[in-house]
């Protein structure tokens, strides 16, 4: 059976004979978090077919519990897995690296030039130390700058260095997206953003 989650509406598939032939069980959603309650089809089915009486005083109850189920511990801790979700052709809202597309950060001069740093992960910093990229360059702060990716929009922001990050000359202020072959400058060293297919 498909289950949904209450919150954030990620679905999952539920196996029924996990119920233990219990009429109801509580859910953690492996996504949000959200703790919910799903309802045994085959009670269901029974309640109906017998006609007891009790069937609105049961349904009346379950959504009492329902809605208290954010604030109750989860019960049922087996491990679930969304469901793969349709694309709906928007931005993601947290970094995520693109399919398919390899990034990379050249730098094209300075002490470093020839360096080229693959991207490995959605948000990087480059700095003088401490680091996810270390460029040799006394002009540059410790964490200077990040490197944010989110699927195919690609930022650059500066964390409020001492010199500032420059785009043609021009200090930014806020996340700037990148394009494929951006330049941006970090103290002495200029660094190109490169985009190619990851065979």
């Amino acid at each position: 059976m498909i289950i949904e989650c209450t919150n954030c509406r990620t679905r999952y598939q539920y196996d029924e004979d996990r119920f233990e032939r219990k009429p109801s069980k509580k859910i953690k959603c492996a996504k949000c978090g959200s703790v919910f309650e799903i309802h045994n089809p085959a009670f269901a089915a029974k309640a109906t077919s017998t006609g007891e009486s009790g069937d609105s005083t049961f349904a009346r109850r379950a959504d009492e519990t329902r809605t208290r189920a954010t604030e109750m511990p989860a019960i049922d801790t087996t491990e679930t897995s969304p469901l793969p979700e349709r694309p709906t052709g928007r931005v993601t809202d947290g970094p995520t690296m693109p399919v398919g597309k390899r990034l990379s950060l050249a730098v094209i001069s300075g002490n470093d030039s020839g360096v080229v740093y693959r991207m490995e992960r959605p948000r990087i910093t480059v700095g003088r130390s401490g680091a996810d990229f270390t460029i040799n360059d006394s002009e540059a702060s410790r964490q200077h700058a990040a490197v944010e990716v989110r699927d195919a929009a690609i930022f650059l922001e500066d964390l409020k260095s001492t010199n500032g990050t420059l785009i043609d000359g021009e200090r930014i202020t806020g996340m700037i997206e990148l394009q494929d072959k951006s330049e941006f400058q970090i103290g002495a060293t200029t660094l190109m953003l490169i985009v190619t297919d990851d065979a």
